[in-house]
């Protein structure tokens, strides 16, 4: 019924006192999101420069002028006359039609232009502030072509298309990257493996992604999404789902209810201006735009199992969100009366929830489970047990939420009287109880008992760049525009006529219950061994580093090449994802961290015969390396993604690859990832320091290797999260935290430089 009442645009009634008009908010809010897709279509013109196009047109044919080369009078000619269509009006409706196609032509054109010119990556190899005249001139013609006010998918067609490297390009820079790991007779076996790859069939594989990268949008992100995510059997809790922080140091409020009830208030402020594309887009240097395609499944967003492989269901505006708490579902309404429901009515509904009294149902307290267990159990037990009746229904609520929120009965957060207390947050957000979280939504919300709170991000819809851009909106929002009372309360008044929060009901018999419970032992034995150390670096940070003309991701990555040198006494194949958002549809490549340059300086480090001097040059080359790394992987020409897709097509082909299989094969023992802030600059941490975020983490990607995901705060703190198993003799998490803080101290000591602690 509801939506039948959303489809009237209007009502009106007659009156004694005139016409009673009804407008529908639904509807109002369609048309708005349908004039913003109107402005996103015709950018970088404006539907304005239509009128003006139009006008021009017309005034040249009044001035007796024809710029249309006698295009407006075939027009003419090709028009229906009749009683209604007048010589006149047929000759305004030619020159309309004329103006309109010539002003499409110059919208087409523009885009080309925009595109041609987004396809220059020149500027990125260039030395901090040095620009060449070249470079000044591409920006200057970038901004002049990017329109005034863009909105977030406006750029979406002027994006380039993700280049495919060539294969002599591509294997070169492999070998070159295994090389530090390999003896010379182990490099000389690969070397003649990657030739022979070269010569047959690299070609006829190469010509395949080649016509792939013409049709497709990008040649690696579908594949990319369906291979390494959705076909995946394993369970995606640790290994796939990551997690990011609150407030390092400040709880707003204590009371769970207020907080859940700003924060859910601010995610749907969040969602509408997502979904009318009012968020301006992100772009470098302030001009050069990044793809905003992975916003798009932010919201309203599930991962649904199947026995092969799962799929991403995305649906349109939904009007409710699914919270658990103490075992038991709730649906919880987010709109009254055609408007979002406010912070102090969310919170009213979650203390309603919190004073709920009500016992879990028979099978319902590890339910979730199922989302952190084996995919094909899930998914078996989801087509026998959930298909219809009130199973159905209740996991229908759940899959089509807007989002997922537990309101947690554990408290976490950063307590410096407690050096546990950093990872047992991170392990909660990490995997909760292995039953507390819908790790198959596109984010789950948790919010703890003492107001501190976090998200669980499922990966494949989406990177964490992304999350983090909502996050720091909501953070923001959440505290200086929201705000709570004296009391800790939600600011507004309660309105107690709202309809109660209403428990999704469940009919799981034993043997579904036997499967959840087998679903549950698997996920907790993955949970029990991950071994998590969250390490708060505050010696030095960016600020210093700057100092050193070096780039802070450099910087730390050199660190963590001698850090891991001198835990393992090795060093090991090393991934550090890097974004390829200037290209349409971008989404991650590989910077290959450990070089011949970066183990050339770590061995330095510990060589008493090499001088501070020379193992100053030697960082210097290896940063210098590994920032050409980076923009190269930033600019379409890494190596791993290209080789993927390679041996995508080996098997699509049927054809074995000796070289791509073992190239596929190789473990990443140390996986890093840098963690951005201050996306959009919403709070000063200069004037508000204790108001920065933690960052966030993953588990580890190896058995015997370590996950280390590190935010740069401002200019003098670090957060490391570092992520191993516990089943591994090699591995310790804290002991690696301790190793990195001592690289980092003794890669500043070749510099000479101090700085105070934060």
């Amino acid at each position: 019924m509801a939506e039948a009442h959303q489809a009237v645009a209007f009502q009106f009634t007659v009156t004694p006192d005139g016409i009673d008009l009804q407008l529908s908010r639904e509807v109002l809010k369609h048309i708005y999101i349908s004039g913003n897709s109107v402005l996103t279509g015709v950018y970088p013109a404006s539907p304005s420069s239509w009128l003006i196009v139009v006008i021009a047109i017309m005034s040249t044919m009044y001035a007796r002028i024809d710029p249309s080369m006698g295009m407006i009078d075939r027009i003419k000619t090709s028009l229906p006359v009749s009683e209604f269509m007048t010589v006149q009006t047929q000759m305004v409706l030619s020159a309309i039609l004329f103006a309109t196609g010539l002003w499409l032509s110059f919208i087409f054109l523009l885009r080309y232009i925009l595109k041609a010119l987004l396809s220059y990556h020149s500027w990125i190899f260039e030395s901090h502030g040095k620009m060449s005249f070249s470079t000044k001139i591409w920006l200057s013609l970038v901004k002049l072509l990017s329109g005034r006010r863009p909105l977030l998918y406006s750029f979406q067609a002027s994006l380039p298309h993700l280049p495919v490297p060539s294969i002599d390009d591509t294997i070169s820079r492999y070998l070159e990257s295994v090389r530090p790991l390999l003896d010379d007779e182990q490099y000389k076996q690969m070397e003649m493996v990657a030739n022979d790859f070269k010569k047959d069939p690299a070609p006829k594989f190469q010509k395949h992604l080649k016509l792939k990268s013409w049709w497709a949008t990008n040649y690696v992100s579908d594949w990319w999404e369906e291979y390494i995510y959705l076909r995946g059997r394993d369970p995606i809790m640790v290994n796939s789902n990551f997690y990011t922080m609150d407030f390092l140091y400040v709880i707003p409020t204590q009371r769970q209810a207020a907080r859940a009830g700003n924060v859910v208030h601010a995610m749907l402020q969040y969602r509408r201006k997502l979904e009318r594309g009012e968020l301006t887009p992100l772009r470098a240097l302030g001009i050069v735009p990044m793809c905003s395609f992975q916003y798009e499944r932010m919201f309203n967003t599930t991962r649904i199992p199947g026995i092969e492989t799962d799929f991403v269901q995305h649906l349109k505006d939904r009007k409710h969100l699914v919270v658990y708490h103490r075992g038991r579902f709730f649906k919880v309404w987010l709109y009254y009366g055609g408007r979002h429901l406010w912070p102090s009515e969310l919170e009213l509904q979650f203390q309603r929830i919190l004073d709920d009294k009500s016992e879990p149902q028979p099978g319902e307290i590890k339910l979730p489970s199922l989302t952190a267990g084996n995919r094909v159990p899930w998914a078996r037990a989801r087509l026998k047990y959930f298909r219809e009746g009130v199973n159905r229904a209740s996991l229908e609520a759940i899959e089509t939420a807007a989002f997922f929120l537990t309101l947690d009965d554990e408290a976490h957060g950063y307590d410096p009287e407690d050096i546990r207390a950093l990872d047992l947050y991170a392990k909660s957000l990490l995997h909760g109880k292995c039953y507390d979280r819908w790790f198959d939504k596109s984010f789950t919300l948790i919010v703890y008992k003492n107001g501190k709170l976090g998200v669980n991000t499922e990966h494949s819809w989406a990177d964490s760049p992304i999350i983090g851009h909502m996050w720091e909106y909501i953070l923001a929002t959440d505290c200086f525009h929201l705000g709570y009372t004296a009391e800790g309360h939600c600011k507004g008044d309660i309105n107690k006529s709202l309809v109660p929060p209403t428990r999704l009901q469940w009919d799981i018999p034993k043997a579904c219950q036997e499967i959840i419970e087998g679903s549950y032992m698997i996920a907790k034995g993955i949970a029990d061994d991950v071994d998590f150390h969250g390490c708060l670096f505050n010696e030095f940070g960016k600020g210093l580093i700057k100092k050193c003309r070096t780039s802070p991701d450099a910087f730390i990555q050199l660190a963590l090449q001698l850090a891991q040198y001198r835990d393992k006494g090795e060093f090991c194949l090393t991934y550090e994802s890097s974004m390829t958002r200037m290209f349409r549809e971008g989404r991650t490549e590989t910077v290959r961290s450990c070089t011949c340059e970066s183990t050339a300086f770590v061995k330095a480090m510990d060589d008493e015969s090499i001088t501070n001097e020379q193992r100053l040059e030697l960082f210097k080359i290896a940063a210098e390396k590994h920032q050409n790394m980076y923009r190269l992987a930033m600019t379409g020409a890494g190596i791993d993604r290209h080789l993927f897709c390679l041996y995508i097509v080996s098997k699509v082909m049927g054809i074995d690859s000796p070289f791509l299989k073992q190239v596929l094969s190789e473990p990443w023992r140390l996986s890093t990832s840098q963690t951005p802030q201050q996306q959009l600059n919403l709070i000063d941490i200069q004037k508000f320091p204790k108001y920065v975020g933690a960052g966030g983490g993953f588990g580890p990607v190896a058995d015997d290797g370590y996950g280390v995901s590190y935010i740069i705060v401002g200019e003098n703190l670090i957060t490391f999260h570092i992520s191993s198993k516990f089943s591994s003799p090699e591995t310790d998490s804290f002991r690696f935290g301790q190793n990195i803080r001592q690289a980092m101290l003794d890669i500043r000591a070749l510099f000479n430089l101090k700085e105070k602690k934060m």
